[in-house]
């Protein structure tokens, strides 16, 4: 199944990406992430103990490898953030994994204050030893663009005003959904005796990425903007996913009971726009907006869920899982709602779409492989997906 999927990425299927060794190089590294990274390997020759954060749902694919091994010599504590997204039982054996390797690894939710609570004990326990001795320590966040960085800062900043009141009140991380918004390193004080002192950093990449599969899942969990890539290529490649490990069929409860009256198509419902389903601290949407929603995600599944099923063909065959995806295509545009001639109906479709993924509304889902134990065999590897 792994190396379906590896042939199909290969294949210009979603081919034609720049991410790979013998189609070239894209300019996507922009002057100021250059900059950033030689500021970040300043920083952390003097920080005391480096936070990586990565997503939680590719673990290994959001690791800045130019830096891993700079970072792997410091005190350092690897926080798969986003873990509301990623299925829990398959997070679990992930910080097994890391921490069978000898490092502390916890997964969090950035918005989540217990959450990062957790995060900071385990901080103040890495520094017991030289808390004693240092009247300053740094700690450096890092981690690829789009992880939650900024969020897991302002969340610190709000316990650290709590546990310490007297200090000066402390300016807000941008946070923003697009990748690249923090652009300069800036430190905000969290403790007094010893002062400690957390670093935010702006999201650096590789200046390239040799292996199309890292950048395609780094692209879909929203570390390369779209534009890159381009979001019709992001939403192909999610789609051979999901088909080639048949996670669709998993939705077949969403089949039974299904309303097929007559009158279901000709219900009066508000519009609604799907940006709004993005994290958002103020306005929410009402109710009558959420039950919408929920119709055209169960639509969605449901949609997924019969072209697999009824596809007589087989979704190791490349060309059988192209028509596969074309087919979905069409089925995604009714059920996402999308007028029939709109001019740019395949990139609405896969906007939407790849909205619906980002902000878990399809499931948790865990894209790197998990890794293989010395009980498995040297030629396999399992993927988990729900």
């Amino acid at each position: 199944m792994v190396m379906m999927l590896k042939k199909t990425v290969k294949k210009g299927l979603i081919g034609g990406m720049s991410f790979a060794k013998d189609a070239g190089k894209i300019n996507w590294f922009p002057g100021h992430m250059a900059a950033a990274t030689r500021a970040i390997r300043n920083r952390l020759k003097l920080s005391d103990l480096v936070i990586e954060v990565r997503d939680a749902r590719i673990p290994l694919s959001s690791a800045n490898e130019d830096l891993q091994s700079q970072m792997s010599a410091k005190r350092r504590i690897i926080a798969l953030n986003k873990k509301d997204l990623a299925n829990p039982n398959v997070l679990n054996k992930w910080t097994r994994h890391f921490e069978s390797s000898k490092q502390d690894c916890i997964a969090i939710n950035a918005h989540s204050r217990s959450s990062v609570m957790k995060l900071l004990d385990l901080v103040e326990l890495k520094l017991k030893e030289v808390i004693a001795r240092e009247p300053t320590l740094l700690v450096m966040v890092v981690g690829v663009p789009n992880v939650g960085k900024s969020a897991l800062i302002n969340s610190i900043h709000q316990i650290a005003a709590a546990r310490f009141p007297v200090q000066e009140r402390l300016k807000r991380a941008t946070v923003g959904p697009l990748p690249g918004v923090t652009q300069d390193i800036a430190g905000f004080k969290i403790a007094h005796r010893p002062s400690i002192y957390v670093l935010d950093s702006p999201g650096v990449l590789v200046p390239s990425i040799p292996d199309i599969e890292t950048g395609l899942k780094l692209a879909l969990s929203g570390s390369v903007k779209d534009s890159v890539v381009g979001e019709e290529r992001i939403a192909q490649y999610f789609l051979a996913i999901l088909n080639i490990r048949g996670t669709p069929l998993h939705w077949k409860y969403l089949v039974e009971g299904i309303n097929e009256g007559p009158h279901a198509d000709c219900i009066d419902k508000p519009s609604y726009n799907l940006k709004d389903l993005r994290h958002q601290r103020t306005k929410q949407p009402d109710s009558s907006a959420l039950h919408y929603v929920g119709d055209m995600i169960s639509e969605v599944q449901r949609s997924l869920y019969i072209t697999l099923s009824e596809f007589d063909g087989d979704t190791e065959d490349e060309n059988d899982l192209e028509c596969l995806i074309e087919q979905q295509f069409e089925v995604l545009q009714k059920a996402l709602k999308i007028p029939h001639k709109a001019s740019e109906a395949r990139l609405m479709v896969s906007k939407k779409f790849l909205t619906l993924f980002r902000t878990g509304r399809l499931g948790p889902f865990i894209l790197d492989d998990v890794p293989e134990t010395e009980t498995d065999h040297p030629n396999s590897k399992r993927v988990f997906v729900l």
